[in-house]
C-alpha cells in the first residue's frame, strides 16, 4: 500500500514572507498576513495547534527547529457583524531568522498539530517543498490546499517480513548481500533496455525491504530495554545513533552496488573506490585505476563518476577526487536541486546525472543541462570503444 501525502498532512498553506513579517521592529505581534484562505480548511472556530517551527537550509549546519504553538481565531468574535481572523504564532527563532521573500509553509498534521517550515528563496529545500506539495507561483498571500484526498505516492511499503526473517534472521546482513536480495525480488525489469527504471526499482525495493526488516529488529530490541534495569539512557542514545548511521551508510553503499551491477551488465570497465591523488577515492573510475595512472593513456578517454544519494553542499567533494579528469560527473537521487546550485555545478565543470523519473522535478531550463543514466552509459561506452 503506497504512502500518500494525506497519510501525513491534511492541509497545507504556502506564501512568501513580507518585510513586515520578518522585520523585528514591526513583527512583534507574531501574526502572519494574507491568511483568509485558511477559513476553507480551519473553519470558523478557534483552534490552537501544537507546532514545530523548522528552518531548512541547503547547509545542514543551518537547519534548526523550535517547538511552540499556532492559534487560529476571530479577533472580532464578539462583534455582531464583523469578523477578523488571525493566525498567531508563539515565540520562536525560525521566523525572526527569515528574510523577506523566504518561503513559509504551514502544514496541518493533525486535529491540533501543525508544522511551520521556512526556507530561503531559490534554495534546493524550497524547490523540493514546492515539488512535494505541487505548489507554484507563490506570492505574499497564502495559497491553501486540502490534502485529504491527495493520492500522490511519496514512499514505499510492503509485507516481506516472513521471507526476510527466514533469509537473514534477526540480524542486519551486509549491504552487498541485502542489495542482491532486493534485486532478486524485483521482477519485470530490463537492465539493458531500461537502466534508469531498473535502478530506481532496485533502490525502492531495497528501501522497502530494509525498513521492513529494521522495524522488526528494532521493535525486538526495544522490548529488552537498555542496561541492567532496562532504562539506561546513554545506551538507548547509542542504539538510536547506530540505527541512524546504519540508514545513512546503507543508502550510499546500496546506490553504488546497484550501479556497479548495471555497469557490469553493459560490460563497462571500471574501478570502484580506488586511490587517485592525495588519497582520494572516487566512487567510479572508467575504464579503471590502471588506465588512470598510466601516463601514456589519453586523459580524454577517462571518466569519473561521483555517487551521492543527496547532493546539497556535498557535491563539491567530488571536484578534487580525480585531478586528471577536468570534467567530472555526479549521479544523485536528489530531486529539485536549485537552479543556483546546478549553475554552479556547470561552472565547476560538473555534469549532473539524474535517473529519468527524477528529472521532471527540475525546471525546464535545468533539464536541458542534465543527462540521465542511459545517456551516461552511452557516453562511457563510446569512450571505451576507442581504446585500442
Amino acid at each position: 500500500m503506497a504512502n500518500s501525502l494525506s497519510k501525513y498532512f491534511s492541509s497545507v498553506g504556502a506564501k512568501r514572507l513580507s518585510r513586515v513579517e520578518v522585520d523585528p521592529k514591526t513583527s512583534h505581534q507574531h501574526e502572519l498576513n494574507g491568511i483568509s484562505e485558511f477559513k476553507a480548511i480551519f473553519g470558523l472556530d478557534t483552534i490552537s495547534f501544537s507546532t514545530k517551527f523548522i528552518y531548512l537550509s541547503d547547509d545542514e549546519d543551518g537547519i534548526f527547529e523550535n517547538t511552540g504553538h499556532l492559534k487560529w481565531y476571530d479577533a472580532r468574535e464578539n462583534h455582531a457583524t464583523r469578523t477578523e481572523y488571525r493566525l498567531y504564532y508563539s515565540d520562536n527563532q525560525v521566523i525572526p531568522s527569515s528574510n523577506e521573500g523566504d518561503l513559509i509553509i504551514v502544514v496541518r498534521t493533525g486535529d491540533n498539530d501543525a508544522t511551520v517550515i521556512v526556507t530561503s528563496r531559490g534554495s534546493t529545500s524550497e524547490e523540493q517543498l514546492l515539488w512535494l506539495f505541487n505548489l507554484s507561483e507563490i506570492e505574499n498571500k497564502f495559497i491553501v490546499k486540502d490534502l485529504t484526498n491527495e493520492k500522490g505516492d511519496i514512499g514505499f511499503a510492503g509485507n516481506y517480513i516472513e521471507d526476510l526473517i527466514k533469509t537473514f534472521g534477526m540480524n542486519f546482513p551486509s549491504t552487498q548481500a541485502f542489495s542482491k536480495y532486493a534485486r532478486d525480488t524485483v521482477k519485470d525489469v530490463s537492465i539493458v533496455e531500461a537502466p534508469d527504471e531498473t535502478l530506481i526499482a532496485w533502490l525502492e525495493q531495497e528501501e522497502l525491504l530494509f525498513r521492513t526488516l529494521e522495524t522488526v529488529i528494532v521493535k525486538e530490541r526495544l522490548k529488552t530495554g537498555f542496561g541492567k534495569d532496562g532504562t539506561d539512557v546513554d545506551e538507548f542514545i547509542s542504539f538510536s545513533l547506530s540505527v541512524q548511521n546504519r540508514r545513512k551508510s546503507r543508502a550510499g553503499h546500496s546506490f553504488e552496488n546497484h550501479l556497479a551491477v548495471i555497469f557490469d551488465s553493459f560490460k563497462l570497465n571500471f574501478s570502484k573506490g580506488k586511490l587517485t591523488e592525495r588519497n582520494n577515492k572516487p566512487d567510479f573510475l572508467f575504464p579503471g585505476y590502471n588506465y588512470y595512472h598510466d601516463k601514456s593513456f589519453e586523459t580524454k578517454l577517462l571518466t569519473m563518476l561521483g555517487v551521492k544519494t543527496t547532493a546539497k553542499d556535498r557535491w563539491r567533494q567530488v571536484l578534487s577526487e580525480a585531478d586528471k579528469i577536468p570534467n567530472k560527473h555526479l549521479i544523485t537521487l536528489e530531486p529539485s536541486i536549485s537552479k543556483n546550485q546546478t549553475e554552479e555545478m556547470r561552472a565547476q565543470h560538473l555534469q549532473l546525472v539524474i535517473p529519468k523519473s527524477i528529472i521532471p522535478t527540475y525546471q525546464k531550463e535545468q533539464q536541458e543541462q542534465i543527462i540521465n543514466l542511459t545517456d551516461f552509459i552511452k557516453e562511457v561506452s563510446i569512450k571505451q570503444s576507442l581504446i585500442s
